[in-house]
């Protein structure tokens, strides 16, 4: 695969519907539950700005469905491809996602306010060598996750949202032979601490309870 190619793969971006008391849920004890489904809708934005210029098609997988009036706006000011996440739990909707895509793809959340083209381009760069290529977060899990090749080894079974998921994955890669990229490790938004950390524009219009 040429270096034009791999870096033209589909970017797969996991969102959630922003409704009140369904988003960063963790954030809603100091910013209550309108204030953390805005920060959810900013963060949300700031990710397709952010990526904006990603040469490859940008695809936005809502959850629980494509329904909500804000995903239409994103898709048509974006210019997204909006597809459904399937059921089942955060390994079961990557794996099939990425199971879309058999020539290989990039998928992201919204988490991380610092992620960008370039970290993209790292990633897709990197799977021309690669099966897997991981970016991965301060808190022991990962911001992306890329694959050459579909393979469901990285997702099956798999225990998310605690310390050990980047040392599971890696360990579920080496068992399933296939070999992986680490990128530089990011932080990503979860906790109330992350707040502090969060660019001006993104966090001016909060006020904590």
């Amino acid at each position: 695969m040429t270096t034009a190619v791999n870096n033209a793969l589909p970017l797969l971006i996991f969102a959630k519907a922003p409704e009140p008391g369904t988003v960063k849920t963790r954030l809603i004890p100091t910013l209550g539950e309108q204030g953390a489904c805005e920060l959810y809708t900013r963060l949300l934005n700031h990710t397709l700005e952010q990526t904006r210029g990603w040469v490859g098609r940008r695809y936005l997988y809502c959850a629980p469905d494509a329904s909500h009036p804000q995903f239409a706006d994103l898709a048509h000011k974006h210019c997204l491809s909006l597809r459904v996440q399937s059921d089942g739990d955060l390994g079961q909707r990557m794996a099939a996602a990425l199971a879309e895509f058999p020539q290989g793809a990039l998928l992201i959340g919204t988490d991380c306010p610092v992620l960008d083209c370039t970290h993209l381009h790292a990633a897709a760069q990197a799977l021309q060598n690669h099966d897997t290529a991981v970016i991965p977060s301060e808190d022991g899990g990962y911001v992306l996750i890329g694959q050459r090749q579909p393979n469901p080894a990285p997702f099956a079974g798999m225990t998310w949202s605690h310390a050990r998921v980047l040392t599971d994955t890696q360990q579920r890669l080496h068992a399933a032979g296939l070999t992986l990229w680490l990128g530089p490790t990011l932080w990503d938004l979860d906790e109330p601490a992350d707040l502090d950390r969060l660019p001006s524009d993104l966090a001016a219009p909060y006020s904590y309870q």
